[in-house]
C-alpha cells in the first residue's frame, strides 16, 4: 500500500494493452476520462473489451476508431446531443464488435459483485425478459466462455432456487473485474484520495472492481484538505495506481462545477459518428491533428472553454446558451 503513482497521458496508455477490459467513471456525458480515450485512439489500440453501466462519447470514439472488439452494457448514446451509439451500432451490424446486452441494473449488478470480491450478485432484476433468452448469450454463441479469457464468465447468468427463505428463483449474475479502471474525478490529493464534486454514479463500484486504476484529475490538492471532508471521498489513496493531474480531462463531457458539457461538440461529433468516412476526417482534425491533450485544449480556444466554466458555487455555466421553452 502506498501513494499513487504520477504519469503522463502517453505513459498511461502504453500501460494498457491490446485486448485488455476497461470500465469507465461518470455516465453519458459526464465525467469521462477523455483525454486518455483519446491518447489510446492515438496509440492504435485495438480489441479491447468495454464494459460499462452505459456507454457514451468515450465509447463512441474508441468504437469509431476500431478500437473495440468487445462491449458489454445496456445503452450507449449522447442524451439529447445524440440518441444512438452509431460507432457501436455499426459495429455490431458490420460483425467487427461483439455486444453483450443487459439492462441497466443488471450491469450494475455484476459491478457490485466485482467491487464486493464475490463471483456473483444473486438478484430478481429483469428476469422473465428476452436479455436472458439463451439466444442472446452473444459470448457464449461465439465460443468465448469456454474459460480462456479469465475476464469471461462461464455462463451469461444462472438461476437457484432461494435456499434461504424459500422465495423462489433468484438469477446469479457473475462479477465483472476490469483489467483497468479508468476514472476522471474532480479533485485527487497528493497521497492519492479521490473527490468527485456532483454524483459519484457508480465510480466507487469502478474503482474497487478493477484490477488497476488510473485516475484523470481536473486538478490535484492537499491530501490534508480532502480529509478534512472524508464523507464526500470516494476512495482512498491505496486503491488507487496511477494519476494523472489534466485540467479539461473530461472534455467535451461535462465536469460538475468545473466545466458543463459542450453541446456544440458532441452534436458534431455525433454527426461525424454516422459513417466511418466522417469519423476519420473529425479525428484525423480532432484525435491526430494534435501531439497532445495540450495542444488539444490550445485548439478549443480559451473564449470557447470559458464559456463552459462552471460557477463555483452554482456548479454549471451561468454564461453559455442554454434552450428554452
Amino acid at each position: 500500500m502506498g501513494k499513487p503513482q504520477r504519469i503522463s497521458l502517453k505513459e498511461a496508455g502504453n500501460l494498457i494493452q491490446d485486448g485488455d477490459m476497461l470500465s469507465f467513471s461518470g455516465f453519458t456525458i459526464w465525467r469521462r476520462p477523455m483525454a486518455l480515450i483519446y491518447e489510446l485512439v492515438r496509440q492504435g489500440k485495438k480489441d479491447l473489451h468495454l464494459f460499462e453501466v452505459n456507454g457514451g462519447t468515450h465509447t463512441e470514439v474508441l468504437a469509431g476508431a476500431g478500437a473495440v472488439k468487445m462491449w458489454e452494457s445496456c445503452w450507449v448514446g449522447h442524451e439529447l446531443y445524440g440518441k444512438l451509439g452509431e460507432g457501436i451500432a455499426r459495429g455490431q451490424v458490420e460483425g467487427t464488435i461483439l455486444i453483450e446486452d443487459y439492462s441497466h441494473a443488471q450491469v450494475v449488478a455484476r459491478l457490485l459483485a466485482g467491487a464486493y470480491g464475490l463471483p456473483f450478485f444473486p438478484t430478481a432484476l429483469s428476469m422473465g425478459t428476452d436479455i436472458l433468452n439463451p439466444k442472446y448469450d452473444m459470448l457464449g454463441k461465439a465460443g468465448l466462455r469456454d474459460g480462456s479469457n479469465p475476464k469471461i464468465p462461464l455462463k451469461k447468468y444462472d438461476t437457484i432456487q432461494d435456499p434461504m427463505y424459500d422465495m423462489g428463483e433468484l438469477l446469479l449474475m457473475p462479477a465483472a473485474n476490469a483489467n483497468w479502471a479508468l476514472v476522471y474525478a474532480s479533485q485527487v490529493g497528493d497521497e492519492g484520495t479521490v473527490r468527485v464534486l456532483g454524483q459519484t454514479y457508480v465510480d466507487q463500484e469502478v474503482i474497487k472492481a478493477a484490477d488497476k486504476v488510473i485516475v484523470i484529475a481536473e486538478e490535484i490538492v492537499p491530501d490534508s484538505y480532502l480529509r478534512q471532508e472524508p464523507e464526500k471521498n470516494i476512495a482512498p489513496g491505496y486503491a488507487i495506481d496511477y494519476v494523472i493531474e489534466c485540467p479539461w480531462g473530461a472534455h467535451p463531457t461535462g465536469s460538475q462545477f468545473f466545466y458543463d458539457v459542450d453541446a456544440d461538440f458532441i452534436r458534431q461529433f455525433y454527426a461525424a459518428s454516422k459513417s466511418k468516412e466522417a469519423y476519420d476526417k473529425w479525428a484525423a482534425e480532432w484525435v491526430f491533428g494534435v501531439d497532445s491533450h495540450e495542444e488539444y485544449i490550445q485548439k478549443l480556444g480559451v473564449n470557447r472553454l470559458e464559456n463552459l466554466r462552471a460557477n463555483s458555487v452554482l456548479g454549471y455555466s451561468t454564461t453559455m446558451k442554454r434552450g428554452s421553452r
